[in-house]
């Protein structure tokens, strides 16, 4: 069976690479992933923005370990297929990791929905959801800058 694929979705924009401070917020079927921008890497933010990402229709997600020092050494089920460490991606194609690892949180009956990947500082979150946006409210730096 071959390996996924991995599509980069953050172009111009990353999480901040020392303290992203990522946190989820549940709407129903949605969710709202909220993290720190990287400032140092993107002049336009500054430090502390937010990037607010909604994922529509989400059926599972998981905020859990897995950092930096652990993909780099192949701890993480994705270090030998995935092309870099911090970036937000959908994994397509046949995966026979993704139920892994065992912390993930069911939101709905559907399973069926696109893989989202974001490697973080300290924690890797994933979901799988019908779609994402950059959600357009004002304290979204992605959004206003």
């Amino acid at each position: 069976m071959s390996a996924p694929s991995f599509k980069l979705l953050n172009n111009g924009w990353n999480a901040d690479p020392n303290a992203p401070a990522p946190s989820i917020e549940v709407l129903s079927q949605d969710l709202l992933l909220r993290f720190r921008l990287n400032a140092f890497q993107f002049p336009r933010f500054f430090e502390g923005d937010l990037g607010i990402i909604r994922f529509r229709e989400c059926s599972h997600y998981r905020l859990g370990e897995t950092n930096d020092e652990g993909w780099y050494l192949g701890q993480c089920r994705y270090s030998k297929v995935a092309p870099v460490w911090g970036e937000f991606f959908e994994i397509v194609g046949p995966d026979n990791l993704t139920w892994r690892p065992e912390d993930w949180i069911k939101l709905g009956a559907n399973s069926n929905g696109r893989h989202y990947l974001f490697y973080l500082r300290d924690d890797t979150f994933e979901c799988f959801a019908a779609d994402w946006a950059i959600e357009p409210v004002s304290d979204n730096a992605l959004f206003t800058r």
